[in-house]
């Protein structure tokens, strides 16, 4: 057994015990100390993964249940810093509301290596581990301001719907072990592929119990019914928690599950991910304009995200080839980590603009902000342009990934999609544009002066910078994810 493929892992559960124990003896009310211990183990974690990702060796361990590649160490790098981030976002506004406590940072490397262990993962077993362990430390979280009636519904909600699609799931895979008699996932491809007397109904049936719990963890529609509840319910800090590394955490199981151990079945979950992606991108879109509250309004907007992100996983076998599978799969993945990069900033900025007693969660609480503090308003609007569409923006170039993996594959059906997703994609601007309308355009409901630490103005200007950076010049990022993918799908 080879465990030093799983270093950052082990790394990551010494850290979140020691810092358990360390911060029952921190006093400072600011948890200086926990959070600057966080943010190493963090640093650390990503770092280790990080230089495995440059080695570019594919490593099996534990008896071939963990699988060390490079998608999953870009993958669990990328939830990491998107982890540093929402820590460094959240301390100002926990601490503000008293609910700066040990727990969340505790709960949140826990929910990290959650992620970690399903981005590694090889074996059924491993899969469902890692998502338990990631899910119930987000369910405990959401729950954290426990006097507080729409956080405790929030996290009700979420704790039953998510119990549920975990349930489809494990009875999915269930069936797979039934119909293949093995729990690794490399051996249900072989036996997919050479067994003709394996049972396809049995296949089928367990596919679309799979497809549905994965389309519970990437809120798609139909099982996006969670989505706005807990968005809004739950403290913002832990909102940016549930709504960036998580994503990565849904990508890497459909990935190991669909791709890696059930491409031969591509014609029967392909044409469900595309009834996932166009009623995403459907219902997120149309039932964005009609909302008030600015975090309900960004969950249906990561609804109709999720929607073009599944576009991309839906074009990867086309005909019975698997040619376009490298370029469908590598936008896709670029497609997810322009959301993240830009959801980590949405709701930074909305943490930035809270204060005691008020959590500027409503549209109108952004009017006349262009006058208040003019940065602010300009990075907003960055991030705003970006999740629509704009050029040179990190969002337009994703979007344009995924539509050029659609209309290479040169199948009429995904030339509509295409033409689909444009549409939806103009539907979906309407609500962005009036956002930044109403900073620029309106009359200030709020004159009071902004007081933040010079620290979260900094990351914010970074993330903004970064948005602009990457949408200007994306060749590199798509080079290494389609590097990552590849080597995921040849090793």
């Amino acid at each position: 057994m080879n465990w030093l493929v799983i270093t950052p892992e082990i790394w990551l559960l010494a850290a979140a015990c020691a810092i358990t124990l360390i911060d029952l003896f921190v006093t400072d009310a600011g948890r200086r100390p926990t959070f600057w211990l966080t943010q190493a183990a963090l640093a650390v974690f990503a770092l280790l993964h990080l230089r495995a990702f440059d080695a570019g060796d594919t490593v099996y361990a534990l008896q071939g249940m963990v699988v060390g590649d490079p998608m999953g160490h870009l993958l669990a790098f990328f939830a990491a810093i998107a982890t540093m981030v929402t820590v460094a976002y959240a301390r100002p506004t926990l601490a503000s509301r008293e609910m700066l406590k040990g727990e969340f940072f505790t709960l949140t490397l826990f929910s990290l290596l959650g992620i970690s262990v399903m981005t590694s993962a090889n074996n059924f077993l491993v899969v469902y581990l890692g998502l338990e362990l990631m899910s119930l430390s987000l369910y405990a979280l959401t729950a954290m301001r426990r006097d507080h009636a729409v956080s405790t519904e929030a996290a009700m909600k979420y704790f039953v719907l998510g119990a549920l699609a975990s349930g489809f799931l494990l009875y999915g895979l269930s069936m797979m072990y039934g119909a293949t008699g093995t729990l690794a996932i490399p051996r249900v491809f072989e036996q997919i592929a050479t067994n003709p007397a394996i049972n396809r109904e049995v296949l089928v049936f367990g596919v679309v119990f799979v497809v549905a719990g994965l389309g519970f963890k990437l809120a798609a529609v139909p099982f996006h019914m969670w989505v706005p509840d807990v968005y809004q319910g739950a403290p913002t800090a832990v909102t940016l928690l549930i709504g960036g590394a998580p994503k990565f955490a849904g990508f890497a199981i459909t990935i190991r599950l669909l791709v890696e151990g059930m491409l031969g079945l591509a014609t029967d979950w392909q044409p469900m991910f595309i009834v996932l992606a166009v009623g995403s991108l459907v219902v997120g879109n149309l039932a964005a304009i009609a909302q008030t509250n600015l975090k309900r309004m960004l969950a249906y907007s990561t609804i109709a995200q999720i929607g073009f992100v599944l576009l991309g996983l839906a074009a990867g076998v086309v005909g019975g080839s698997t040619l376009p599978a490298g370029n469908a799969y590598s936008s896709a993945l670029f497609y997810l980590l322009s959301y993240v990069l830009t959801t980590l900033g949405t709701f930074g900025l909305i943490m930035f603009l809270s204060r005691q007693g008020f959590e500027s969660e409503q549209i109108d609480d952004l009017a006349g902000l262009a006058r208040r503090a003019p940065w602010v308003a300009g990075v907003m609007t960055v991030f705003m342009f970006s999740l629509a569409g704009v050029p040179p923006l990190i969002g337009f170039y994703a979007k344009l990934a995924i539509l050029q993996a659609l209309v290479s594959t040169g199948a009429p059906g995904y030339l509509w999609l295409a033409v689909i997703a444009v549409l939806l994609s103009l539907v979906g601007a309407f609500y962005y544009l009036r956002v930044v309308k109403v900073m620029y355009f309106d009359e200030p409901v709020h004159t009071e002066p902004l007081q933040r630490g010079a620290g979260v103005s900094a990351l914010l200007a970074l993330n903004g910078a970064a948005v602009l950076m990457f949408g200007i010049l994306p060749g590199g990022l798509m080079a290494i994810c389609r590097d990552a993918i590849v080597k995921a799908l040849t090793s």
